[in-house]
Order: structure tokens, then C-alpha cells, then sequence
């Protein structure tokens, strides 16, 4: 299927691992130019230089800490009009005790999950809305909207984003400029493979014994994690011709770990 985005440029903020880079790669699949960003240069490079090889879009780099005022600047100097913006960022540490947080968690958390996303958001939405044309997805957490004390730094910042999207959603849908979130549960990322490869050390057990470990603990019906493509494919799609119609929404995906009808 064609997804009528073939020649738009997207800004994909995180991209260098996980669900960032396969949103990447899924859209310059359809024949998207990216820009990328991420704090690792290493990574991020071996990513672009991936997609290019892949897919002969043209892919530019930028190696910048997003949730900075000086990271936005350097990325929105040279990206300051994409036509496509995917924001996502490494999720913070899991808090099993929420007496633990300390202020400095909490602003560290909030200037990457709600205020970047946010900012970027405000600096490309006029643009979009002269082209009247615009496609703007963040990938955040279900903990957004399934509050869970182990998750208090990822949702409680990511609820706020999914808050304001929605009501800027309103503001811009009459310019054909879309602002949905993506709320995914437990995947296979680069964040889960270090962690679980590291409590798999400690236990004396293996990745995919702890990773089972969790989902019996916790229920996920689909009895596995999922593929960070599976994120990557809904982005693709909510950025495409076919879903200009949907805006100011939160897709969960999470194979059925939640229980809700909406």
C-alpha cells in the first residue's frame, strides 16, 4: 500500500534504537527523507547509515540531547519545518517505591517526556499549518493512561503530553495537521535489553528466561514482548494520507495487557 508521503521530510527526535529507529526506517521505507536525532553518535550514525543503504533516502544526523534548550536549537536548525515530527526518548528508571523519586528524577523525567515533545510540537505546528499539511506522533508509554507505580517517571509526565495533544489536536485539525500518541506496553528495545540482560546476570538466569519471568508476573496475554517494528508500522500509518481523519488520539499497544474498551 502506498501511504501518499513519499517526498516529505520527517523529524524523528530518539531514533538512533527501539521504536525510534524502527519508525525511521518504516518511513523512509514509504520514502520519507529524515532527519535523526539522538545523544549517541555512534549509534545514531550506524542507524542512518543503515537506513540509507536500505531504503536511498536521504538521512541527515544530528547528535543532540532533545531535552535541552540547546539540543532543540541545534536540531531545529536544521530541521525547522519538517512536514513529519516522531518524538521518543529512552524511557526513564522504573520506580518501584515512589518515596524513592527524588526532585531531580522528576525534573530530568518531565523535561524529556513532556517538555521537549511539547516545545518541539510548538516550534513546527505553524509551519505545518501554512502547508496545511502536518503529522506529528509521539511514542510515549501505557502508563499514560494505566497509572502503575513502577512506571510514575515514564506516565505521569507522558498523561500531561497525552493531555496536551489533545487539546491542541482541536486547535489544528481544520489545517490537515494531525497530533496523535502512540502508548506502547513492554518491547524488545535496546533500554529493555540492557535491563533485562543486566537482571539476568544478577539472578543467574538468561534474557528470555527474565523476560517470561515478567510476563507471567504480569499478565501480557500475548505471552511474549513485542517487536519494536509493530510501534514503527503504526507511526508509519498515522503519518500516511489514510489516517488524516484521526487526531487527538492514544493507540495502546500492548498485546492486550490492559483491560479497557476505550
Amino acid at each position: 500500500m502506498d501511504m501518499g508521503i513519499s517526498g516529505r521530510r520527517a523529524l524523528v527526535n530518539g531514533a538512533s534504537a527501539g521504536m525510534g529507529r524502527a519508525a525511521a526506517s518504516l518511513l523512509a521505507a514509504e520514502g520519507v527523507d529524515l532527519v535523526l536525532t539522538a545523544r549517541g553518535a555512534e549509534r545514531l550514525e550506524e542507524t542512518a547509515q543503515e537506513i540509507r543503504r536500505q531504503h536511498g533516502v536521504r538521512v541527515e544526523t544530528v547528535v543532540a540531547d532533545h531535552s535541552t534548550d540547546e539540543g532543540r536549537l541545534r536540531i531545529l536548525a536544521v530541521c525547522p519545518d519538517p512536514d513529519i515530527l516522531v518524538a521518543t526518548c529512552s524511557p526513564p528508571p522504573l520506580t518501584p517505591d515512589h518515596r524513592a523519586i527524588t526532585m531531580e528524577q522528576w525534573q530530568a523525567s518531565l523535561a524529556t517526556g513532556l517538555m521537549s515533545p511539547l516545545q518541539f510540537i510548538e516550534a513546527v505546528l505553524p509551519a505545518m499549518q501554512r502547508r496545511r499539511w502536518g503529522r506529528i506522533v509521539n511514542i510515549a508509554t501505557i502508563a499514560a493512561k494505566y497509572p502503575l507505580e513502577l512506571r510514575l517517571l515514564s506516565g505521569a509526565p507522558r498523561a500531561a503530553l497525552v493531555n496536551y495533544t489533545g487539546a491542541v489536536a482541536r486547535r489544528v485539525a481544520a489545517d490537515n495537521v494531525t497530533l496523535n500518541n502512540v502508548l506502547p506496553g513492554m518491547f524488545h528495545t535496546a533500554a529493555v535489553h540492557d535491563q533485562f540482560t543486566e537482571n539476568a546476570r544478577r539472578n543467574g538466569t538468561s534474557y528470555d528466561a527474565e523476560v517470561q519471568k515478567f510476563v507471567e508476573l504480569h499478565q501480557i496475554p500475548a505471552r511474549r514482548f513485542g517487536d519494536p517494528r509493530d510501534v514503527g508500522a503504526l507511526v508509519t500509518w498515522l503519518c500516511s494520507e489514510y489516517a488524516g481523519y484521526i487526531t487527538g488520539q492514544s493507540i495502546v499497544v500492548d498485546g492486550a495487557t490492559t483491560r479497557s474498551t476505550f
